[in-house]
């Protein structure tokens, strides 16, 4: 799909960006910009990425060809869903003007066989994964100030480090599985009352002194809510005030307004948070 010259020319146009304004000196020189074999390479290469990125198509053999302005799609999907999705995309490039979308579908149509290299969109998926568990970690009361460590294959999350009780490793391991696009976790985290540096960790020392604004506790509240995957946080409103969260919205179940409740009360600085509004 994606030949060494189209290569070449998107390596070429990204030196040429670096130098534009010497280039567009008027109108008509920014006209011509907008067409030829440069621009094409990096309109079908943003298309291609997308793809590569979205976890419905990258598996699907799907080519794309661009030129001036006219995107033909070409391979095999097995959904009629996949195939508009291809094409949407494809849409919402800019300078895109038409997509020809010639992608076959077939329900009997089987993906090929995924390689043991990780796509792109695979090692995007782990990074993803990664930044979230360590960011929710560190937010956590349970686990901050500890030596723990992150790291994701294929959706595999793998905790090694240190925390200082039981109950941190228990609860570390509940917010990984609890992120979206983990599909295991391996708790290899170590109990122990030392931090990072070798001192003893003391959970009462770590916290004297210390001012959490109301701000900064809505937002991670907010973002740990739409990192986890059991929990609609787009439809939750989250407000602080002195450290006592007030959750409202609507929710599917029990379950996961009790979960809801459960990672807002584990955020630092929570006092207590208060969740009549919260309804299902």
């Amino acid at each position: 799909m994606q030949t060494l010259n189209r290569k070449l020319l998107l390596a070429t146009a990204i030196t040429l960006a670096l130098g534009s304004s010497t280039l567009l000196a008027d109108d008509k020189m920014a006209a011509k910009e907008q067409t030829g074999p440069i621009v094409n390479a990096r309109q079908e290469a943003q298309i291609w990425t997308t793809y590569a990125l979205s976890p419905y198509l990258r598996a699907n053999d799907i080519s794309v060809t661009v030129l001036d302005g006219k995107a033909t799609l070409t391979g095999n999907v097995a959904e009629d869903v996949h195939k508009d999705l291809a094409g949407a995309i494809a849409e919402g490039v800019k300078g895109i003007d038409d997509v020809d979308n010639q992608i076959s579908v077939d329900a009997d149509y089987k993906a090929p066989d995924r390689s043991t290299t990780r796509g792109y969109g695979d090692v995007v998926d782990d990074v993803t994964i990664t930044t979230a568990v360590k960011s929710k970690l560190l937010w956590s009361k349970h686990t901050e100030g500890m030596d723990t460590k992150v790291e994701t294959n294929n959706g595999k999350v793998e905790l090694s480090g240190t925390v200082a009780t039981q109950q941190a490793k228990q609860q570390a391991e509940k917010l990984a599985k609890n992120t979206d696009g983990v599909r295991s976790v391996d708790n290899k985290l170590r109990v122990s009352d030392k931090t990072a540096d070798g001192k003893s960790y003391k959970k009462a020392d770590a916290e004297k002194g210390t001012v959490i604004a109301d701000s900064w506790i809505t937002t991670k509240v907010k973002s740990t809510f739409l990192y986890s995957s059991n929990v609609a946080g787009a439809d939750i409103s989250v407000n602080t005030s002195k450290g006592i969260v007030t959750l409202a919205g609507k929710v599917d179940s029990g379950v996961e307004q009790a979960l809801a409740i459960e990672l807002a009360q584990n955020i630092r600085g929570v006092k207590s948070v208060t969740s009549k509004q919260l309804i299902f």
